[in-house]
């Protein structure tokens, strides 16, 4: 089976390409080798802190994804901010009326086929788990997987079939654009996607377009196409919380039951068998098959047990993994011990999320997809421009609403149970500084007040009328039976 450390790359190049692949291999490697050699050391080299702390010299696509796979906190960095991001469904409108655009209606109807949204994310997740991620697009325009190496056509018809979210790793740049009077020089020309197959995990590599291909990467420093992952730089503070959480788990396991001591007296004379029995014995009561000890000339002490809470210690990894991820400490956790994360983290960690749809999420990753389907007659050309509408971040829960709604009831039948308190502070100025209510708000609410007012009235004439016409007619009842006496 073909797995992440034994796939090879096969794909053949011509000399030119050739070339400056190998000189960009050489200018890469000479950086990472330069960052290589000087991180972590100490005294002109004689200290090396990442060998004597045992961190990874130069971690791997292979080093990041296995983190993420076996440590909770390295499933939350990832996960964490693409959820909050993601949040809510993907809607691209193009007009502020409630008449639904064929762009509108289109983009719904392949949302609803191939779960877009979804393959947007797992998109977002492979990009930060490694340098980029690609999503490849499978289109009407080919019939055999030789043709994936044509550029697309932007000609109308052309249907999207399905969409790949795919990693670095299964997807490798295999040629470069060499032509210097070309826009795209420098840059990626065709990939070497590679799809497995889940069932029999076998499987195959096709030689694909870019232009058939989203390339997104995140945190750009060197070039163009290749982005920072996530994990790398809180990846030592990650094995330090190995560290610490395994090491207070063998030390507990070690250390919390004592261990014990046995002092033979000088004048006690063991025979074989006796050395035997009380051999069996602790061996017994070390494995919880017994809970006492019969001894002849044998005292046996307990030891003193040494556990140690690391929780400090924990804590000023995971303070050093918020500092720099940006997400707070009891988000980034997610344990709140029945309390809530503060306004101001909370207030913070929805400005990143904002920050990042705005820079990175809609820019990066949806727009290069919606515009490129455009492009290709996927989805119908916008009449003036498309926006993309995402869930309100800062929009209030049901479960907060329903904590406000108590807290303004319980309020209010204290203000109106007081019968001083209109005098000292008019209803409207209750409504608007206590109950921190909206001029519209408070304007709706003297309307309904003023309409239930008029019900109220209303309902009180008509029941005087009413009893006016029963007395009337108790009157003339009265009457007629005094005129037949």
């Amino acid at each position: 089976m073909d797995t992440i450390m034994d796939r090879k790359e096969t794909a053949p190049v011509n000399n030119s390409e050739q070339d400056i692949q190998t000189l960009q291999r050489i200018v890469m490697g000479m950086k990472d080798g330069l960052a290589t050699v000087l991180r972590g050391k100490q005294y002109d080299g004689a200290r090396d802190v990442y060998e004597a702390l045992g961190y990874e010299d130069n971690p791997t696509f292979d080093n990041y994804y296995t983190q993420y796979k076996r440590q909770d906190i390295a499933k939350a960095i990832i996960n964490k901010p693409i959820s909050a991001t993601w949040r809510g469904p993907l809607i691209i409108t193009e007009a502020d009326d409630d008449e639904e655009t064929p762009l509108e209606k289109e983009w719904l109807a392949l949302e609803d086929r191939l779960k877009l949204k979804g393959k947007l994310i797992q998109l977002d997740k492979w990009t930060g788990l490694g340098h980029y991620g690609v999503l490849f697009m499978g289109l009407s325009d080919t019939k055999t997987r030789a043709e994936l190496i044509n550029p697309v056509e932007s000609i109308s018809g052309v249907e999207l079939l399905y969409v790949k979210p795919l990693s670095e790793f299964d997807a490798k740049v295999n040629t470069w654009e060499m032509d210097i009077t070309n826009e795209r020089y420098g840059l990626p020309l065709t990939y070497k996607i590679t799809i497995t197959a889940p069932s029999t995990h076998t499987t195959e590599n096709l030689v694909v377009h870019y232009s058939r291909v989203i390339h997104v990467a995140e945190g750009l420093m060197a070039d163009s196409i290749t982005g920072e992952p996530r994990l790398e730089v809180v990846f030592n503070r990650l094995k330090d919380l190995e560290k610490l959480v395994g090491g207070s788990a063998e030390m507990f396991w070690r250390g919390a039951r004592p261990g014990y001591h046995g002092e033979v007296s000088p004048e006690t004379q063991m025979t074989e068998e006796e050395k035997g029995k009380l051999k069996e014995q602790l061996d017994e009561y070390e494995h919880n098959l017994r809970r006492f000890l019969v001894s002849s000339g044998v005292s046996v002490k307990s030891l003193a047990t040494q556990v140690a809470d690391p929780s400090n210690h924990v804590d000023v990894q995971i303070q050093m993994i918020s500092a720099v991820t940006g997400i707070p400490k009891r988000i980034l956790t997610g344990s709140e011990r029945g309390e809530l994360a503060s306004s101001q983290d909370a207030t913070n960690w929805l400005e990143n999320i904002q920050q990042r749809r705005d820079e990175f999420a809609e820019p990066i990753i949806v727009r290069p997809f919606v515009d490129r389907l455009i492009e290709y007659g996927v989805l119908p050309a916008p009449v003036d421009k498309y926006m993309v509408d995402w869930e309100d971040l800062w929009s209030t829960s049901d479960k907060d609403k329903a904590a406000v709604g108590a807290v303004r009831a319980t309020a209010l039948a204290s203000y109106a149970g007081s019968p001083y308190a209109m005098d000292i502070m008019p209803p409207s100025v209750f409504l608007k500084y206590i109950l921190n209510m909206s001029d519209d708000d408070i304007t709706q609410i003297e309307e309904m007040r003023k309409e239930a007012q008029l019900e109220e009235e209303k309902e009180a004439a008509s029941q005087e009328e009413e009893a006016l016409a029963m007395e009337l007619t108790a009157k003339e009842v009265e009457d007629k039976a005094k005129e037949g006496m």
